[in-house]
């Protein structure tokens, strides 16, 4: 009979205590072809915090000279512990293994005879009805499995950790082992294993302390000596960070688990002073694939354990840039996009290039902090696009045609970074920028439409992003621009209509009206009156901005048939101060 000690350590935050629960049996009637329920052996967990650094581990190793139980479920635990993994099935649902309900048997085929000598004595074929399958129906809810039955599962899980170990290996070997070693989970659930010391003591510091030598004298020598910890937070995980202690080759046995269950060994490994576990995660976490929602999880834990050494520096690596002097270089993050920038601006494949424009854009919008990159660097950009504009159209409109295809190109970069400037907002510059384009838009009538019309379109996206209030402009800026633009917006308006995908002919439309309704009145009556009278020559190939009209029109003229009645003044009256 073992001797008996209790060993706890001085600053633990988790009571830990052992705790039997009771695994209630679930059985199902048994059909024709079933098997006979195998039984396994009884197990007993229970979910724990695992401790921070060791010796000072929060767990409480309890050392009893109670005889040590192999797997319980509590004290009415039979050979029979483990429930059926297809109990969901007999709660109320259909079973698809069980025949198919009773019905009539079904007429044999009558003749064609028969049929038109009695037809109405001849009655439907029964249907038997077919068993709806949850799984196929999405409208059918999925059954849930009960909370015993996952207890269940992970006591199999268990058992097959427990019971899978390699030609030679000691784990779990009762007949070699000095120490019947008991998990507790919270849930009521324990498992009691075989483990050996010298092994233990070998590879974690946390057992080196507790079951150091002179522990041992204090058991008079008796073996197996009992030993239980509770409160455990994942007793799979446990167990697995115990059988790497076993292991020649502990990143063989980590290359079949996945990044999540590698991460809780790791978490067990650096409680418990595993440090072979804790470099053989990291070594696997370094060179595994991560799964988006994973990459904050592994920041994180390695965060929290603080695990240094050069092995967590290369898997941090992986999600943050540090330069040589260890702090982050936000230089080098304004180069990568800058370079990204003039890579999709150049880009020879078109389809490729909408592609990574959509992609750079939406990186780009999603970025709440705006410092990755300064707007001189995105104004020296459009600058570039611009340049290259200006020559390839001025060639244009000298009969040289040789690269006139540049013109939409460059165009259409342009509205590209025209969109970014505005969703940052900082477009104004650029709209004055545009709007002194004086050059370009005197020669603008003699290039062909068809491949001048991709420049309107910066102007049109001017005009929505004034009429929606992204630009907040001068008002000298926007007469500027609606006097240098707006004659040859109207005259490449059909062209766009007709050859721009996706073109929202209402939103420029809205946009326009807004533009011209920014103006003092006597600006807008010169705008409106001259589109009145462009808009009843060409109709359709015109902007429709009639409500813009009608807003200008109701200004107009039911202000002036108001001026003839004086405005009432406004009397201020003063009265006698309160000094008290």
């Amino acid at each position: 009979m073992a001797a008996s000690a209790t060993t706890t350590t001085p600053t633990t935050h988790n009571q830990l205590k052992v705790q039997q629960g009771t695994v209630a049996k679930h059985k199902r009637p048994k059909c024709r072809g079933d098997a006979a329920p195998a039984t396994a052996s009884p197990v007993v967990l229970e979910l724990d915090p695992l401790p921070p650094t060791p010796p000072d581990s929060p767990f409480r190793i309890r050392f009893s000279p109670s005889p040590g139980m192999e797997f319980t479920s509590g004290p009415h635990a039979g050979s029979n512990g483990f429930t059926k993994f297809n109990s969901a099935l007999t709660a109320g649902l259909l079973n698809p293994m069980s025949p198919p309900p009773p019905h009539e048997k079904a007429r044999s085929s009558p003749t064609l005879f028969e049929m038109m000598a009695s037809e109405p004595d001849i009655n439907p074929r029964t249907q038997i009805p077919t068993p709806i399958n949850p799984v196929m129906n999405p409208l059918i809810p999925k059954p849930q499995v009960p909370q015993m039955d996952k207890q269940a599962l992970a006591m199999q899980r268990i058992s097959d950790i427990l019971s899978s170990k390699s030609p030679g290996s000691l784990f779990n070997d009762s007949a070699s082992s000095d120490i019947k070693l008991t998990l507790s989970s919270k849930d009521g659930i324990t498992l009691s294993m075989n483990v050996h010391r010298q092994i233990l003591v070998a590879h974690s510091r946390f057992f080196a302390v507790k079951l150091s030598d002179q522990w041992i004298k204090q058991q008079g020598g008796s073996v197996p000596y009992i030993v239980e910890i509770a409160d455990c937070e994942d007793i799979e995980v446990y167990i697995e960070a115990l059988r790497l202690m076993y292991c020649r080759d502990l990143r063989r046995m980590l290359m079949k688990e996945d990044v999540s269950r590698v991460l809780g060994i790791l978490k067990v490994s650096a409680a418990i002073g595993f440090d072979a576990g804790v470099l053989s995660c990291l070594e696997y976490l370094e060179a595994a694939p991560w799964a988006e929602e994973e990459e904050e999880k592994v920041a994180a834990l390695l965060s929290k354990l603080r695990c240094d050494g050069l092995a967590a520096g290369e898997v941090l690596k992986r999600v943050s840039i540090e330069d040589r002097n260890g702090t982050k270089d936000g230089g080098e993050n304004e180069d990568v996009l800058l370079k990204l920038l003039h890579v999709v601006l150049e880009g020879k494949d078109e389809k490729a290039r909408r592609d990574m424009k959509g992609l750079v854009a939406k990186m780009l919008r999603e970025n709440s902090s705006q410092t990755d990159i300064r707007k001189g660097s995105l104004y020296s950009a459009c600058d570039g696009c611009l340049e290259l504009l200006q020559k390839h159209f001025l060639q244009a409109a000298g009969s040289d045609l040789s690269e006139v295809t540049q013109i939409a190109r460059q165009a259409d970069n342009l509205h590209w970074m025209l969109d970014i400037l505005i969703d940052r907002n900082i477009a104004e510059d650029f709209l004055k920028t545009w709007a002194s384009q004086s050059e370009l838009s005197s020669a603008h009538p003699k290039v062909p439409a068809i491949h001048r019309f991709e420049v309107s379109r910066v102007t049109a996206r001017l005009f929505v992003g004034i009429g929606k209030g992204q630009l907040l402009a001068s008002k000298d800026a926007r007469c500027l621009l609606l006097r240098t633009w707006l004659v040859p917006f109207y005259d490449d308006f059909t062209w766009m209509r007709r050859a721009s995908r996706g073109l929202d002919r209402h939103l420029i439309e809205e946009g326009l009206s807004n533009t011209v309704l920014t103006l003092p009145l006597a600006w807008q009556q010169d705008i409106m009156l001259a589109w009145f009278d462009r808009f009843l020559n060409s109709g359709e190939d015109c902007p429709n901005i009639q409500r813009g009209f009608e807003v200008w029109w109701r200004r107009a003229f039911w202000r002036r048939n108001g001026e003839d009645q004086p405005l009432r003044q406004l009397q201020i009256t003063a009265g006698p101060a309160d000094n008290s």
